[in-house]
């Protein structure tokens, strides 16, 4: 038990990396939770600082959600390391949305996520990826496009992993707990798509 808290831990400081909030300060000198959209995540840093920077962060982002996973994990009995991977990209992203670096007012957790789910479950997180680049190029609202392709995401595992195998329920549950954290990280975002007022993804001034 103290092994899975201590990985938690990592996991969750690993995650919490505030890779928006030093791309800011360290690129344009600005703290990007007083621009835009207020949020710390690629889309906000595409609007304020443009595509360089959101590439960067963007790739950074799902990086924190993977490494741990992919690489913190050491276990002599298979389901028992799915589970700790699951306990671990809980954590990344838990300290993304939480992270204690920036006030505990981190981004909304769809980048590390994706980085987690890469490491867990790679072909689910390519259909994914196919379903938010589709609704993106459609609709042109990021968080429209998240919000699909989390739902998503249980639907796709249930497809590409074998329900015999070890694990699959521990990460059937996992998705389905993911996509209730990117709808939770979105509820304002759902509120302004169901009255019209979500912004699409454009490069826009600082304010």
């Amino acid at each position: 038990m103290i092994y899975y808290l201590i990985l938690a831990l990592a996991g969750f400081l690993v995650g919490a990396f505030p890779t928006s909030y030093l791309a800011g300060r360290l690129l344009q000198g600005i703290d990007l939770r007083e621009h835009g959209s207020g949020n710390l995540g690629a889309s906000n840093v595409y609007r304020v600082m443009g595509a360089g920077p959101a590439v960067l962060v963007l790739a950074v982002d799902i990086f924190i959600g993977f490494a741990p996973v992919f690489w913190l994990p050491f276990s002599t009995g298979q389901i028992d390391l799915i589970v700790l991977k699951v306990v671990l990209g809980f954590a990344a992203v838990a300290g993304h949305v939480f992270s204690p670096f920036v006030g505990f007012r981190g981004g909304k957790g769809v980048a590390t996520g994706a980085g987690v789910v890469l490491a867990i479950c790679p072909l689910a997180m390519l259909l994914c990826l196919a379903v938010w680049l589709a609704f993106l190029a459609l609709f042109r609202i990021v968080s429209l496009a998240s919000i699909v392709a989390a739902v998503s995401l249980p639907v796709f595992v249930n497809f590409t992993l074998e329900h015999s195998g070890a694990g699959f329920t521990t990460i059937q549950v996992f998705s389905i707990a993911l996509a209730a954290v990117v709808f939770f990280t979105h509820r304002s975002n759902i509120k302004r798509l169901i009255t019209g007022e979500e912004k699409r993804l454009t490069r826009g001034r600082r304010r």
